[in-house]
């Protein structure tokens, strides 16, 4: 018996270790883009790898061994997340191998993969060059959640043309150690599409993949010989977690977002500009998380209530990367993640300059002299710069064109430490026409040194923070309805409702009128019962800005009540700037620093005798003096809102304890707030809570002293028939939205 109980606890064990989540040592994802070297033939390819490591992010340190072709990537603009927990880094590099490669690559301490591949060398029949294996593109980790099904497609690529297939990896033929198949993970081959089921513990799970290129041949054509002409690794992770919402709720790429698998064109020196938006109905996007090429510049992140943005730009220099080059994005909440979306940059090859070719960089422009004998079937009045206005000469013998730094649509663009201007001449043909004849495409670019670089063109920044809002503060306070600062408002209020049911979309509000008529008789005299320790029923919720610039508006995106100061237990009050029930309504104002919401209190979560809330919030400039900032419960919301706007950080304000029964008046005290020059007087709050706040580039860290005297009560209270102010305090400050603009 003793012996039988023991193997069943082996079994178990066994078990739990075959269906658990993989070893937390193997990367997070990687791929390996491979280009065959044409000086011995094939026999060996530069293997251009890509891998996301978990933070803490590993250094590069032991990849290159001395002697060895192999070069880093270090960049200055690391790709790294952090979602899912506890978040990840990317890790380039690149390193001469033979074309059929096994080994085990170590990145730091906690990090270590086995990388397989077949790459040739495979001579095609039909061009006589050798066989390029297929690009994979690599996505940010995965994330998905239990009971959710999802798919999850792979972005692949083959510049011969070729069609790719995905396989799970074999252990039996070495292209992976140890790499379990997972019954809740489906791989349709011809797609290359995984699907997640959503029969799986919450827990990280590692996917090993091949892929593949074949020569595409017709489905009636019948072929014996199946075998593909190269394997390369994928690796790939999930991450499953708990969730309680829809699994429908995951933001949505909209606006310019470019489209799943485009690829974009890139002449050397140009500059590749992408603009990616999501709308997250549920929760605000924290992140968006991005795997691209090194030095690829992602500037101007906002998530302001559902909306989100990020723009991105890379300029093609004088790189050793591989001709296909994929940029992977999806934008992370707290709990949910977009589908993963990739584009491609494709480095156009450029032929050798004929002989005699001359372009000189003076101070003020270019000029070029380019031999006609070298534009054989060129029609040379059909060449153009990128400006019509700049005339190009021609005679029998050469062609010559000056070429203004500051027009003729030349473009300026930074590379490295170098100030680069380019044009372009290229054949240009009405749209009417088709032609057979072969067109002219030729990158012109003057490289200046950044030592030699004079004036403000070389780098132009925004305003910061600071100096377009000033030094700002936020606080909460609560007041008895007709009581307060603005009074004045909430005597005899204009309300609206913010409340969306859950079952419909966003709507637009009812207009003040609509909304004051409708909702008659939510005055200060139902606030309270009357009598001391009877229950509140309504409470107003303020939130103050100090900031007093014209047009600075702002904007409420959330707002979380507790009945604990840690809010380890929550409910929503605001979410994406509308009320999660129509027990909050808004009060109207005619100033665009403050805002107040109505609470009905026998309605909220919170039933005990206090509360806390804790809300995250913005300022915002419309750049037009005919524009608004986006209101966030509206249908109108897009995301051209947030291109034309400019926001400060997003803060984290968080109220003192809140009375929610009527209690005794109190000594007179003051609240005071970081970094302000006001101080909040009321006669009826118990505390005096005086926070000091320091700022970095991304983080205010706030300490709170609770100062009053010995015989006060340490909570704030709503008193009877009188007001009550609640101190609030920034705790964090999430992302920078005045972005600095690079003249690349």
């Amino acid at each position: 018996m003793p012996h039988r109980f023991t193997l069943s606890i082996l079994v178990q064990g066994l078990t739990l270790l075959l269906l658990g989540p993989a070893c937390e040592a193997s990367s997070l994802g990687l791929t390996v883009h491979v280009v065959p070297l044409d000086v011995d033939g094939g026999k060996t390819v530069r293997a251009h790898f890509s891998a996301i490591a978990p933070s803490p992010c590993p250094a590069l340190s032991g990849l290159c061994a001395a002697g060895e072709d192999c070069l880093l990537h270090p960049t200055s603009l690391p790709f790294q997340g952090s979602l899912p927990s506890p978040g990840w880094c990317v890790r380039q590099w690149q390193k001469t191998v033979p074309s059929n490669y096994n080994a085990s690559v170590t990145l730091g301490s906690n990090t270590e993969f086995y990388v397989s591949m077949r790459a040739g060398p495979k001579v095609r029949a039909n061009s006589g060059r050798l066989n390029q294996p297929a690009s994979v593109a690599l996505p940010p980790p995965l994330r998905a959640r239990v009971n959710c099904p999802h798919h999850f497609y792979l972005s692949v690529k083959d510049v011969d043309g070729d069609k790719v297939r995905c396989r799970f990896a074999r252990p039996d033929q070495g292209e992976c150690l140890g790499c379990a198949r997972h019954s809740f993970i489906e791989l349709e081959e011809e797609k290359c599409m995984l699907t997640f089921t959503g029969k799986a513990p919450a827990g990280r799970y590692f996917i090993h993949l091949m892929a593949e290129d074949h020569i595409p041949v017709p489905k009636t054509v019948h072929i014996t010989d199946t075998s593909p002409l190269s394997s390369v690794p994928v690796h790939l992770s999930l991450t499953v977690e708990e969730s309680t919402s829809s699994c429908s709720d995951e933001p949505v790429a909209t606006g310019e977002t470019p489209t799943e698998d485009s690829t974009l064109f890139v002449l050397p020196y140009q500059e590749v500009k992408l603009d990616v938006n999501f709308m997250s109905q549920l929760e605000s996007v924290s992140e968006v998380a991005v795997v691209g090429p090194p030095e690829l510049h992602r500037t101007g992140f906002k998530s302001v209530g559902p909306l989100s943005a990020l723009s991105m730009a890379w300029v093609r220099s004088q790189n050793n990367l591989t001709r296909l080059l994929p940029i992977c994005f999806a934008a992370n909440t707290q709990s949910l993640q977009s589908e993963p979306r990739c584009v491609w940059l494709y480095q156009r090859e450029m032929r050798t300059l004929p002989a005699g070719t001359e372009l000189k960089c003076e101070k003020t422009e270019m000029s070029l002299v380019l031999p006609v004998a070298s534009l054989s079937n060129i029609k040379l009045d059909e060449l153009q710069l990128n400006s019509p206005t700049c005339p190009v000469s021609y005679n029998n013998t050469h062609l010559t064109a000056r070429i203004s730094l500051s027009s003729c649509g030349t473009k300026t663009v930074h590379s490295g430490s170098e100030l680069v201007y380019t044009n372009t001449l290229q054949s240009v043909r009405p749209y009417t026409v088709v032609s057979r004849q072969p067109s002219l495409i030729l990158p012109l670019a003057c490289r200046i040194p950044g030592a030699q670089v004079k004036g403000p063109q070389y780098k132009i920044n925004m305003p910061t923070e600071k100096e377009t809002f000033g030094e700002v503060t936020f606080w909460i306070e609560f007041h008895l309805p007709g009581e307060g600062p603005l009074a004045r408002f909430t005597r005899i209020p204009r309300l609206r409702s913010v409340y969306i049911p859950p079952v419909q979309m966003r709507r637009v509000v009812r207009s003040p009128s609509e909304s004051n008529s409708i909702f008659a008789g939510s005055t200060n005299s139902t606030s309270s019962s009357g009598g001391v320790g009877s229950r509140i029923k309504q409470l107003d919720l303020h939130v103050f800005s100090n900031c007093s610039v014209d047009r600075a508006e702002l904007v409420v995106s959330n707002c979380l009540e507790s009945e604990t100061e840690d809010f380890a237990v929550s409910s929503p009050i605001l979410e994406q700037g509308c009320a999660t029930s129509n027990s909050t309504l808004e009060v109207i104002l005619t100033q665009s620093n403050s805002k107040i919401y109505r609470l009905d209190l026998s309605k909220l979560e919170a039933k005990g005798s206090t509360m806390y809330v804790q809300c995250t919030v913005n300022l915002c400039i419309a750049t037009m003096p005919s524009q608004k900032c986006p209101d966030l419960c509206t249908r109108s919301i897009n995301h051209r809102m947030l291109v034309n706007s400019v926001f400060t950080k997003t803060y984290t304000i968080r109220s003192g304890p809140v009375s929610l029964v009527v209690t005794e008046s109190a000594p007179p005290t003051t609240a005071n707030t970081a970094n302000t020059a006001t101080t909040a007087t009321t006669a009826t709050t118990a505390t005096t809570a005086t926070t000091a706040t320091t700022s970095t580039t991304t983080t205010a860290t706030t300490s709170v002293t609770n100062t009053s005297a010995a015989q006060n009560a340490t909570t704030s209270h709503a008193p009877q028939q009188a007001s009550s102010v609640a101190a609030g305090v920034i705790l964090t400050t999430v992302g920078v939205f005045l972005q600095n603009v690079f003249l690349y």
